[in-house]
């Protein structure tokens, strides 16, 4: 049996599995293949003629399809949050492309959080990034080192000019380390040396800055020649892109934040994102 899927370029192909979200050509919308509203729509005898699927959510993001509001809200914030700063920065781009060449405060901020807040406490740490995210990788080594100012409070719009936020008071000497910086290639002929150097310390986690092609290429070596774990990997926006890139399963386990604070963490082959 084959199915009729929608790929990242927007054409149809025939896929052995079956979609794991649906969609309405039209609307240019996706969401699950429960979707309360979709349903509805298919049962008063509408959407049926409109209606496509996809393999994962960000083959769905790639095609052009935005999430749909009812089934997957907190992927839909994500999106509104988008365009709103697209607006505001008149570039035309999506705040999402505009973090593959840097990264928002919001982004920085989650990403802090969610590291103090990993259990094992995580202390030594080693950055990754591809050639492109080198500013973002700088920031947060930065921010690592010096971690929270002794009078701050880490939350969200309190100390407007730190990076730190997540509602706890520090009440410990901080001790962040950044143990190596490691940069690859877009393209390369085995990214062995650079994964070798990723791994050795080993650091309490790993922390990815870049385009998705690069970390997808990345992660798939790691995989392959060492004993990386994804589950101790955070990673800025854009890196989540590259689960539709990597083999299925390479990337399972890892966290991140969006553009806008929110985290995310990666499936077998979608991105799930999680509660503020």
């Amino acid at each position: 049996m084959t199915y009729r899927l929608i790929g990242a370029d927007g054409w149809p192909y025939v896929s052995v599995l079956p979609g794991t979200l649906g969609g309405h050509r039209r609307a240019r919308l996706y969401g699950r293949l429960d979707c309360p509203s979709a349903l509805r729509a298919i049962s008063r005898g509408g959407y049926v003629r409109e209606r496509v699927f996809f393999a994962d959510e960000v083959t769905a993001i790639a095609a052009g399809y935005r999430p749909c509001a009812v089934c997957l809200p907190q992927a839909y914030q994500v999106w509104k949050t988008d365009q709103v700063m697209t607006e505001r920065t008149g570039t035309g781009q999506p705040a999402a492309e505009q973090a593959m060449a840097g990264h928002t405060a919001a982004e920085l901020a989650g990403l802090l959080s969610q590291l103090t807040a990993a259990r094992p406490r995580v202390t030594a740490i080693v950055i990754g990034h591809g050639r492109d995210a080198a500013l973002s990788a700088k920031a947060f080594a930065a921010a690592w080192e010096s971690g929270p100012q002794a009078d701050s409070v880490w939350e969200s719009g309190t100390q407007a000019d730190s990076p730190w936020q997540g509602g706890a008071q520090m009440d410990i000497a901080w001790e962040g380390t950044v143990l190596a910086v490691v940069d690859w290639p877009e393209e390369a002929a085995s990214w062995l040396r650079q994964a070798r150097r990723f791994v050795a310390g080993p650091p309490d986690a790993w922390v990815v800055a870049g385009a998705p092609l690069g970390w997808a290429r990345m992660s798939e070596r790691l995989r392959q020649s060492t004993d990386w774990d994804p589950g101790r990997t955070f990673g800025f926006a854009s890196t989540a892109q590259a689960v539709a890139l990597a083999p299925p399963g390479t990337l399972e386990g890892m966290r991140g934040a969006d553009t806008d604070g929110t985290t995310w963490r990666i499936g077998r082959n979608l991105i799930r994102r999680e509660p503020a």
